[in-house]
Parts: structure tokens; C-alpha cells; sequence
């Protein structure tokens, strides 16, 4: 029940064993525009560029008109472009073929949104009050490391290897596959300001009360097994 919901409360558990200088984000797909949150007023160069402003404590909605700066998240997004900003995509595009940063042949294996959406709720995890569909860490490796270990003990850990561009496929991908880990891209870190040692871990929504009750145990598991393994590193080490 979205009732039980309490996002204050995951994301201080969460906190407790993975600590961060972001905060995670909440992203949730509408079929029509939600009455108790403000809509984005301003331009913003991408989808992900909205991470940004909700890590910073902001909780807002943005209509499909707010997307249309960015031809690869509207993509992945399923959010259909004027004629004038498909040319723009269709540029966009051939910048990318022409670089070499990706092959014509990918893009149809891009995970996207099953539906274009009327609106995206987006805000930190701690104000989140009901359930939603994805929540984004941005992270350090260390700290990917444990909520996979997480996510995999609470039995909704998913084999695929870790993503990489464009960042915001994550979002669909994890929808429909579960907890993903992606390396993030070059937009994504100039748009976003993530670091070059912090990366991304996506889950659902659904997911994220069973990874933080398994967070404690794998916090704790892995307290226990770093100080076994600098003890035994110390005596079985010659060199």
C-alpha cells in the first residue's frame, strides 16, 4: 500500500551503511499529471539533467515538452518529438554514427518505455511518500557493490553486465529486469556533475524495502569479512 510507503525512512537505512554525497532520486512515470507536486518551470539540456535537481532536494514533474532538449532520453523515454526536433534527433544522430560512439545497428536495442508518459514525478528519495518506479544511487563502487550484494540476497538482483550509454536506457531496463548498475556516459556526467569515481545503481521502486532490510546484514557481513581478510592478508602476505 503506497500508505506503507516511506521513503524518509529508506533512505536514512540506506545511508547508515552506504553514505553519499548525493541523495538517491525517486523517478515515477504518469499517465497524467500529479496534483500534489509543482511542475518544472525552465529549460534543461537533458532528461537526466533532472536527477541533478531532484538529488538537490526539489521535488517537481516535468510534461514531454520539458524533454525535448534531449533526442537520446526522449528516445528512451518514448516521449514523441515535433517534426522540427525529430530533424534535431536525426542530427544528433549522425554526430554520434559519424564519432564512432555508436552504431546504427544499436539503437533499435536500446530498452525504452513500453508507452510515452503524460508526466515524471521526480524528487529525493526521503520526501517520497508512495511507491516509485525506479530510484537512482549514484554511487561509488564500493557502494555498488553492496546494494548488488543486496539486491542479489533479497532475490531481485539481475545478471546482466553493467550498463553504459546512453545512462538514461538504465531507467527502462530496470522496469523490466530489475536492479541494473550502469557506468553512466559522457552527457550524463557533464549534465549531471557525477564524478569520475561514482556510478549509477537503478532498482525498482517495488524492490527497494527488501534491498534496504538486506542491506543491513550485507553491511554487516561485509565489515566482518574485510577485517577477516586484512587479517589473514597481514599473516599469509610475503611480500
Amino acid at each position: 500500500m503506497a500508505s506503507a510507503w516511506k521513503g524518509r525512512d529508506f533512505e536514512a537505512q540506506a545511508a547508515s551503511v552506504i553514505p553519499t554525497a548525493r541523495r538517491p532520486v525517486t523517478v515515477t512515470f504518469l499517465r497524467e499529471a500529479p496534483a500534489t507536486a509543482a511542475k518544472f518551470e525552465g529549460s534543461e539540456p537533458s532528461g537526466c539533467s533532472f536527477w541533478r535537481l531532484a538529488a538537490e532536494g526539489r521535488t517537481f514533474y516535468t510534461v514531454p515538452e520539458n524533454h525535448f532538449n534531449c533526442a537520446v532520453g526522449a528516445y528512451t523515454h518514448n516521449i514523441p518529438l515535433s517534426i522540427e526536433r525529430q530533424k534535431e534527433t536525426e542530427q544528433t544522430l549522425k554526430f554520434m554514427f559519424d564519432l564512432g560512439y555508436i552504431k546504427p545497428e544499436e539503437v533499435p536495442q536500446i530498452p525504452r518505455l513500453p508507452e510515452p508518459p503524460a508526466a515524471v514525478l521526480y524528487g529525493p528519495l526521503g520526501e517520497a511518500t508512495s511507491e516509485p518506479d525506479v530510484v537512482l544511487f549514484a554511487v561509488k563502487p564500493a557502494g555498488a557493490m553492496l546494494l548488488q550484494e543486496a539486491a542479489t540476497r533479497a532475490g531481485v538482483g539481475c545478471a546482466t553486465p553493467a550498463f553504459g550509454r546512453p545512462t538514461c536506457m538504465a531507467l527502462p531496463a530496470s522496469m523490466q529486469l530489475g536492479t541494473i548498475s550502469s557506468l553512466g556516459c559522457i552527457g550524463n556526467r557533464v549534465y549531471t556533475g557525477l564524478g569520475e569515481d561514482e556510478m549509477y545503481v537503478i532498482l525498482r521502486g517495488k524492490d527497494l524495502p527488501l534491498v534496504v532490510e538486506s542491506l543491513k546484514t550485507i553491511g554487516t557481513a561485509n565489515t566482518a569479512l574485510r577485517d577477516y581478510a586484512k587479517e589473514r592478508r597481514q599473516r599469509l602476505s610475503t611480500l
